[in-house]
């Protein structure tokens, strides 16, 4: 009996390190993939945190200038950037090597939900992303400005506060625009029913600006910009969610029933 329960221990610890090695190997791949990005792109950093600090290099006035208050920051903020840019490109074969090492645990219908469920996450994301970049930065950053002209301040940026910023508006606006994938992953898994999620619509409208109001500039402008594009995309996730919906045994039963002439009689 001792030797049958060290054996089936031994057979258990063999198994969790064997998935601690395939973890390992798949967070390696995709620690090489970011860096070979990065070097292939770390030599247009420049050109690539000029492009990325557009927004507000086009909102600031004549004589507003970026300027550098850290001795390293010239050279490390763009690598900062080019890095995020790096990761981005590289996301979706970090998105693969995690779905390769869950996908044999999973069963047949869940793999079937996996592969768009990553596909929608990372293409809202970006789109988070983007909205943020073409539309919400240089409304905020011209609002900003436009305060300063009555002051007669002349409006010089950090690179690095530009950068702690847009990071923070970045995945504030990314992780906002997953707000449908969740939705879904909650009415398919069962968590929550649909009907309740409807129910608390006008929570979530209020909770959208009270995140708003955390996440971004303290200007009424930032705050609708976040808050209303989140209800809207609550409002998509609820109407994607219907063709989600799993049939309950109930269901399940009753159309049986119903379907059964014997039964009816």
């Amino acid at each position: 009996m001792t030797e049958h329960n060290s054996t089936e221990d031994s057979g258990l610890q063999e198994s969790f390190l064997s998935h601690l090695y395939e973890l390992r190997d798949r967070i390696i791949k995709s620690a090489l993939a970011i860096i070979v990005v990065f070097v292939g792109l770390v030599y247009w950093a420049p050109d690539i945190f000029h492009l990325f600090a557009q927004p507000l290099l086009q909102a600031l006035p004549a004589g507003g200038k970026m300027i550098v208050t850290d001795v390293t920051g010239s050279f490390f903020v763009p690598m900062k950037v080019t890095m995020l840019v790096a990761f981005l490109i590289a996301l979706p074969l970090v998105m693969y090597q995690l779905w390769a090492f869950i996908a044999p645990g999973l069963y047949q219908h869940e793999r079937k939900l996996i592969l768009p469920l990553v596909v929608s996450s990372y293409s809202l994301f970006i789109f988070g992303m983007a909205f943020a970049y073409f539309l919400v930065f240089p409304t905020v950053f011209g609002f900003m400005a436009s305060y300063n002209a009555p002051l007669g301040a002349e409006m010089s940026t950090d690179i690095d506060n530009y950068l702690s910023f847009a990071m923070t508006t970045f995945l504030a606006f990314g992780i906002t625009f997953e707000v449908p994938v969740v939705v879904v992953v909650l009415v398919r898994m069962g968590m929550v029913p649909l009907s309740k999620l409807r129910e608390i619509r006008p929570y979530v409208i209020v909770g959208a600006f009270v995140i708003s109001a955390i996440v971004t500039p303290p200007d009424v402008l930032s705050q609708l910009l976040l808050a209303v594009p989140m209800s809207l995309l609550y409002e998509l996730g609820l109407i994607v969610a219907r063709f989600y919906v799993p049939k309950s045994s109930d269901e399940d039963a009753e159309a049986t029933t119903g379907s059964d002439p014997q039964a009816t009689a």
